[in-house]
């Protein structure tokens, strides 16, 4: 049983309050110290007898807290955080600031089990899944240092969808109106295309916003670039996508790395299009960002701009997502969490 407060809703600490003698209400002052008032010790919980919370330390009840490492800052104001975990393994997450709005880019897993060819995590060997407490506690301690956090996606390191159960729990615990109260709409998960998560995504009561990772129009393009398309082609990604609008009503993002002369032409962009067709959506144009290693080039802006005028022609809600965060390799594909991944394979083969 995981002992880590943060790791619990609401519902969850009453349980625990309850099974130990106490009243439920008691609950709610924890939940908020933890998530409103991001405390980290029990022992400072004051609303609290000194009994009660001897009794949870004695229990070996904690508050769990991530500890940073680094921060690095760029120049267009995006921030990178790197996280050490308990258990000494790392992540990254990324604040991205924007006029009133101040998203954070939380990670799900330690290292990416994917392997996208054009992404640096996916470079990294899947070491496990995060709790969702270590999840919640990326957005904790990032407010702590930059204030507010208003938008929430779930695009960092690893397959959120392949993390199911803590990446939900993670949501229900930041969106409760006691807590965060971070707005489900103002959240994202992004998948590399898991049928059966997005499928089981469709009969939630909690719906965030549902972003795929395409890229590619056909199935033999898609498979070179992103190996998740063997498990589950395009036909089985689009009939899930169909289910979920079924039975949800939300428009679906897809995004699309473009990459110099891979997949950025304006044949790839129509042939998008009807890939597409009958669905609700819109899609986010990602410049491929360059990393150690990489094969790829990223398009250039004039490739970019008329794959985006393909898609605005046959009247695709089209944005394109310039870079941020790309000096402090924190742009989209670019999070290692400070691994090299060369170093990293023989540390894993060591082990």
């Amino acid at each position: 049983m995981n002992r880590d407060l943060k790791d619990k809703t609401l519902e969850e600490l009453e349980k625990v309050v309850v099974g130990l003698g106490q009243k439920k209400y008691l609950a709610g002052y924890l939940f908020k110290f933890i998530q409103v008032q991001n405390g980290r010790e029990i022992g400072a919980l004051s609303t609290l007898s000194k009994a009660f919370r001897a009794q949870l330390m004695e229990q070996g009840y904690f508050i769990g807290r991530l500890k940073v490492v680094d921060v690095l800052t760029d120049p267009d104001g995006s921030a990178k955080y790197l996280f050490e975990l308990a258990d000494g393994e790392r992540i990254e997450t990324v604040l991205l600031p924007e006029e009133e709005r101040r998203t954070l880019c939380v990670s799900t897993q330690v290292g990416c089990p994917m392997g996208c060819a054009f992404c640096a995590t996916g470079r990294i060997p899947f070491r496990r899944n995060l709790t969702a407490g270590e999840i919640v506690d990326q957005v904790n301690t990032v407010e702590e240092h930059a204030g507010r956090i208003t938008n929430l996606v779930y695009m960092g390191m690893g397959e959120p969808l392949l993390n199911y159960d803590a990446v939900l729990k993670s949501i229900r615990i930041l969106n409760h109106s006691a807590g965060k109260n971070i707005g489900i709409r103002h959240t994202t998960i992004s998948t590399s295309g898991i049928v059966p998560g997005i499928r089981q995504l469709a009969e939630e009561e909690v719906r965030p916003r549902l972003a795929i990772s395409l890229s590619a129009p056909t199935d033999a393009l898609r498979g070179k670039l992103m190996p998740v398309t063997h498990k589950y082609p395009l036909a089985e990604l689009l009939e899930a996508v169909r289910f979920y609008q079924a039975n949800t009503g939300q428009r679906v993002t897809f995004e699309y790395v473009l990459i110099d002369k891979v997949n950025d032409s304006v044949t790839h962009a129509r042939m998008l299009v009807k890939l597409l067709h009958g669905l609700m959506y819109n899609v986010n144009l990602i410049e491929h960002n360059p990393f150690s290693g990489c094969e790829f080039t990223g398009s250039s802006r004039e490739r970019i701009q008329r794959f985006a005028s393909a898609l605005k022609d046959a009247g695709v809600e089209t944005t394109i997502r310039f870079r941020m965060g790309r000096r402090i390799k924190a742009a989209c594909g670019q999070l290692q969490a400070g691994y090299h991944p060369r170093e990293r394979r023989k540390q894993v083969q060591a082990e």
